[in-house]
């Protein structure tokens, strides 16, 4: 059961705020009853609703994890006509989009979904859901800089810092680093190497809340289950 008002956003037919004022006009019917109270909860499947007499179907909601290779980007289209992640999907699919971004020399785990909501939920700050990182760089890092990085540094006028910080290995030619944050600020992981002078050789994010990469390939996909969908909702 669903409340009335998200059946109606999640269909396409308005915005939460526009469906409660059908709601409140009476333009709404739930098995031939007009509704409206507020917080009237629907069943997606069984039950029969109309606004202003026109059937409304719930849409199919589409949860999506990639593994995002190195060599596409995130847009739809892209004025450099560069391959894009949607190119990699079903094409019936055309209503996903991405939830964030990885940028073009960026691989691993990223959403789509055609749920605003929830994609509005594991992005909007306030929420801080927790992402990890794999980070190869040049050079060996000392574990003064992993304390750095979870203090937290000012680099072109913004904060950054990282929840978790540890080096997986290193020598004096190159470093493998598990850096884990939570506000996902644009390019953060790049720029905190970046404010130290070291150079990122690949970066590549592991995991999303609770859910991990695991050994879904470059370019393939999968659809999140019920389980893992809440679990993410869960955590915000």
């Amino acid at each position: 059961m669903v409340r009335l008002q998200k059946f109606l956003a999640d269909a396409g037919v308005a915005s939460r705020r526009t469906g409660e004022q059908y709601i409140l006009e009476g333009r709404v019917k739930v098995n031939g009853q007009v509704v409206r109270l507020l917080g009237s909860k629907v069943d997606p499947v069984h039950d029969q609703v109309l606004v202003d007499n026109k059937s409304v179907q719930a849409k199919k909601l589409v949860y999506v994890a990639l593994n995002k290779p190195v060599g596409c980007v995130c847009s739809r289209k892209d004025e450099l006509d560069r391959p894009t992640i949607y190119e990699l999907l079903p094409r019936e699919w055309e209503t996903v989009q991405s939830v964030g971004r990885l940028d073009y020399n960026s691989e691993g785990l990223i959403f789509l979904t055609n749920d605003g909501q929830f994609a509005l939920r594991l992005t909007h700050p306030r929420y801080g859901i927790s992402k990890k990182y794999l980070v190869t760089v040049e050079g060996e890092v000392t574990p003064a800089m992993m304390q750095l990085f979870k203090q937290g540094i000012f680099h072109e006028g913004e904060r950054l810092r990282a929840l978790s910080a540890k080096i997986i290995s290193g020598t004096r030619a190159k470093s493998v680093v598990e850096l884990e944050l939570g506000e996902g600020k644009n390019r953060e992981v790049r720029r905190l190497f970046e404010s130290q002078a070291v150079t990122v050789r690949k970066l590549q994010r592991t995991q999303i809340g609770k859910i991990r990469l695991g050994e879904l390939k470059p370019g393939k996909w999968r659809t999140l289950n019920a389980v893992e969908i809440k679990t993410l909702i869960s955590d915000l």
